[in-house]
């Protein structure tokens, strides 16, 4: 198992632990939906937790290496769980333990308040450009609600990667907790905000995101058509 899930008040806490970078993988992403239908069936909101130093590498570079249609699979694979997470109709909160590059700082980035680790070094942004690749349009689509404006060119195109601190101004993260309190902290955040009224909650996240999402599943095949992955040594 990679993860674990666990009811703590009427928080889905969604503990992720492979033991190493917490890749997002085929079997991580099918964790990952499990854990939400659990969410929705027993609690009232869901807080993601990486393991100590790692939130989450991105994605399964065996897999994205092996060849241009295991890659898109995967991509598409991930951006549709992105995407449930992003419209899941219960609070969310990440509690970004370390490193989240790629697809990680994506996985945090689609939940509704990202809090990070205030005294772990860390790793965060979207480093695709640096090693030869482009961003698929869902990558970039995230960005724009998440990042601020005056970061968007630099976190995107030029492939800035933050430290937790230049994540929070950044717009990565929302707020930053010690280490030692921040799963605490991030799920006590996951309980308060399941205590906001839950069909309005979940109506307004609708409203909000509704069209985004659509519009992202829709142009999914289109949007990673050529995608490919390179080498930094490829250009």
């Amino acid at each position: 198992m990679l993860t674990n899930t666990t009811i703590d008040d009427g928080v889905a806490v969604v503990r992720i632990d492979d033991g190493k970078a917490n890749a997002v993988s085929t079997a991580l992403i099918g964790e990952l939906h499990d854990a939400l239908d659990r969410a929705l069936a027993d609690a009232g909101s869901v807080c993601l937790v990486g393991r100590p130093g790692r939130f989450s590498a991105g994605f399964d570079l065996s897999v994205m290496t092996a060849g241009p249609d295991a890659a898109r699979e995967l991509v598409a694979a991930g951006a549709e769980l992105l995407m449930r997470i992003y419209g899941h109709p219960q609070p969310t909160v990440a509690a970004v333990t370390g490193h989240a590059l790629a697809a990680g700082v994506l996985l945090a980035a689609v939940c509704d308040t990202r809090i990070g680790a205030a005294d772990v070094p860390a790793k965060l942004g979207l480093n695709e450009v640096a090693i030869g690749m482009h961003l698929p349009a869902f990558a970039l689509a995230i960005a724009h609600e998440r990042v601020l404006k005056k970061h968007l060119v630099a976190a995107t195109v030029q492939a800035t990667v933050y430290d937790m601190a230049g994540a929070v101004d950044a717009g990565w993260l929302d707020a930053l907790s010690p280490g030692a309190d921040l799963e605490a902290t991030a799920i006590a955040e996951a309980r308060r905000l399941g205590g906001l009224g839950r069909r309005g909650y979940a109506k307004t996240k609708t409203l909000a995101r509704g069209a985004l999402i659509a519009g992202v599943l829709a142009e999914l095949a289109d949007d990673l058509a050529s995608f490919e992955v390179r080498t930094p040594d490829a250009g």
